[in-house]
């Protein structure tokens, strides 16, 4: 069996399907009514998953190590993470907008590393004395997964950024997995109805003449003169972005964790391959930027009560961070880590 052919046939697989699984969730997007896209995208993502783990099988039967030693190899596997994550949180949220941020994303990295990497850098090469270590496996492999949660846990953030058209959207509840909503401006209504700010009815004036009965007093209210006020977001809009700011929630709060043990086994792995827990190597440094992004997430999450915007908002900037630190760093500058200095 020539598992170069197949890694290839492998590889360009994952990016067709992948490229015409983005197709199918945004065309779902657009005509939701049309039957079977979400079944289609589901079954797309599921395969191209398979097809990256084939594909990362016959590198490691080639190699005879586990392929994550270069940007090419540690790029599919970021891919794999991301589509594996993608059907967690598809099937958490029961929502077909998972695969319209997150399958676009996965479509690009598989193309970047099958159509724009040099050869020699997606050819696979005997192991540096340094990477010669189990050490690869578990703390590579856990960083990586990492990243691929965080990515879709703030992409989840940024698709609640563009649900609710950047509105101040107040949610309570969505913390412990229960949703209600708290909109000082407006109230919730169906499609087509009209509401009147709540300030209008509780300011509105009663008549001065009241009938007395005896010892009881009754006020007749004069109608409120406001003009109608339609609010912007549907119900169905505003039960979506709770659902979208419940699971990216939850997902990042699977990913910080995978974060810090991949951290944590790096340390160990430094100590032993170069006599030091932390030299402040350009990766470790972004590491930590990483790390202290999302802990301020969760930190505000947890102990602020911040929901809805403004942690959705500290997410997008932590998925900038997470491809500094993942990529930025490796091409980009010099260090321990680097694939390569491309300044």
């Amino acid at each position: 069996m020539d598992l170069v052919r197949l890694q290839t046939i492998f590889d360009n697989a994952s990016f067709a399907i992948l490229f015409a699984t983005a197709l199918v969730y945004w065309v779902g997007a657009a005509f939701p009514r049309v039957p079977y896209l979400p079944l289609l995208g589901t079954t797309g993502i599921a395969i191209a998953n398979l097809c990256i783990a084939a594909l990362l099988g016959a590198r490691w039967l080639e190699a005879g190590y586990f392929p994550l030693s270069n940007l090419y190899e540690s790029l599919f596997f970021l891919t794999w993470g991301i589509t594996a994550i993608h059907l967690v949180a598809e099937n958490m949220s029961d929502s077909r907008l998972v695969g319209v941020v997150t399958a676009p994303v996965a479509t690009g990295i598989t193309a970047f590393a099958a159509l724009t990497l040099p050869k020699d850098m997606q050819a696979s090469a005997p192991l540096v004395p340094a990477l010669k270590s189990n050490w690869l496996m578990m703390h590579v492999s856990v960083m990586m997964l990492s990243y691929a949660t965080l990515m879709v846990g703030s992409l989840l953030s940024i698709a609640f950024l563009v649900v609710t058209r950047g509105q101040k959207i107040e949610l309570r509840g969505s913390s412990v997995g229960t949703g209600a909503y708290r909109d000082r401006t407006y109230q919730l209504r169906r499609d087509g109805e009209l509401v009147i700010p709540a300030a209008a009815l509780s300011s509105t004036p009663t008549n001065p003449q009241a009938e007395l009965n005896g010892s009881t007093a009754t006020a007749v209210l004069n109608a409120p003169t406001v003009a109608p006020v339609a609010m912007p977001l549907s119900p169905q809009r505003l039960s979506l972005a709770d659902t979208l700011d419940n699971i990216s929630y939850r997902i990042i709060g699977l990913g910080f964790p995978l974060l810090t043990i991949g951290i944590i086994a790096g340390g160990v792995w430094a100590n032993e391959a170069w006599g030091s827990y932390w030299s402040w190597d350009p990766k470790e440094t972004w590491a930590l930027i990483t790390w202290l992004v999302f802990a301020a997430y969760l930190h505000s999450r947890i102990t602020k009560g911040w929901q809805g915007r403004r942690p959705a908002l500290l997410a997008t900037v932590g998925f900038v961070v997470v491809w500094v630190c993942y990529l930025g760093v490796n091409l980009l500058g010099k260090g321990l880590h680097s694939y390569g200095w491309f300044l």
